[in-house]
């Protein structure tokens, strides 16, 4: 059984958002190289928060002895738009004071309907371009919008292209629709969403129900991201009844769905399995309270910007729709820290709990 224990919460800066708690580049030490190992095999099986942007970085350290992962996540950014710029900005100057070895990228990376091929202009004008100056990998997954119709999500073969232009880029890391990686004492599971969405989950279900069996014994935290989230307050809202619409479990003939499939999926096998579960889809951010013995994050504002709903209106300690931003994550050994920073690299929020 997985105990968390929340032991610091601060808003230190927030634009309109929501409160319900008082509270370059390489992310371990400047001299060590840390390239993720990539898999889809299972059995492969307080800090410095000065946060103006315009101070000189300092760059982070690493206790000795300590296992330390420092990554970016962020989602719903292919716009190519001067706010995804100013997000990258942003995401430099944090990067440079507090340390990312990876970002995590959480899907609809372009919009409107992804990229036609490995080729499409769309990779420099809203990928390579923005993140320029960002000096490590982005681990990405794919939104409904990366899989055309205008969102839809209809269109499961571009996949390919997505997978294909990990040759050609060193900074897309793509190896197939959904993968593992890990990095130190951290197991990172990417999940395609969209599949699930679409009833297509069943074997990408078994996959993570083996990883959670066959766990390697060093790994202390496993740590999913995807697109599409299991609660939210925002317009789409909770998995099952998004959009405020319950589905029917009629299936695909008769129901639209509603994402009754990524409910369930959810239910039976990343609950109480997997520590933290970081998603987009919605345009904010949101630090929701723990559901079902896992942690849920929100950071869908990587290029605009939605409104909240709060049709079931789920339990949060930070939620902020009126400004565009990213979370910054470092786990330490047992402890996980999850700050929110807006496109301004301003500090908006930040928590830490343990785990053990």
């Amino acid at each position: 059984m997985r105990f968390t224990v929340l032991i610091s919460l601060a808003l230190v800066a927030c634009n309109g958002g929501n409160d319900k708690s008082a509270k370059k580049n390489k992310g371990k030490d400047a001299t060590t190289d840390t390239d993720p190992s990539v898999t889809d095999d299972p059995t492969d099986l307080p800090t410095d928060t000065d946060t103006d942007a315009d101070a000189e970085p300092t760059g982070p350290t690493t206790p000795e002895g300590s296992q330390v992962v420092r990554f970016i996540a962020m989602g719903d950014a292919g716009e190519g738009n001067n706010d995804q710029f100013q997000n990258a900005t942003a995401m430099e100057t944090v990067c440079a004071q507090r340390g990312c070895d990876f970002a995590l990228y959480l899907g609809d990376n372009f919009y409107d309907s992804g990229v036609d091929d490995e080729y499409d202009s769309m990779w420099q004008t809203h990928f390579e371009q923005p993140y320029a100056n960002l000096d490590f990998p982005f681990y990405a997954v794919l939104g409904n919008h990366d899989y055309g119709a205008d969102g839809l999500g209809l269109e499961f073969w571009k996949s390919q292209h997505y997978m294909n232009y990990e040759a050609l880029s060193d900074k897309w890391k793509f190896p197939g629709p959904y993968y593992f990686f890990e990095e130190e004492h951290v197991g990172f599971i990417a999940l395609n969403t969209t599949e699930m969405f679409f009833g297509l989950g069943d074997m990408q279900q078994d996959w993570i129900d083996q990883l959670v069996v066959n766990k390697p014994g060093h790994l202390q935290w496993l740590i999913a991201f995807g697109h599409h989230p299991y609660i939210s307050n925002g317009q789409h809202g909770n998995a099952g009844r998004y959009e405020g619409i319950p589905d029917l479990g009629l299936g695909m003939v008769n129901d639209i769905p509603r994402g009754a499939y990524i409910q369930d999926i959810f239910d039976e096998s990343v609950c109480g399995n997997i520590t933290i579960y970081i998603s987009g889809h919605d345009h904010n951010r949101q630090f929701l309270e723990p559901a079902c013995g896992t942690e849920f994050i929100v950071s869908g504002a990587g290029a605009k910007t939605t409104d909240f709903e709060h049709r079931i209106n789920n339990p949060s300690f930070f939620e902020d729709d009126t400004i565009e931003g990213f979370l910054w994550g470092e786990v330490k050994d047992t402890q996980f820290t999850g700050a929110f920073y807006d496109m301004n690299g301003t500090l908006n929020y930040e928590q830490t709990f343990v785990v053990f």
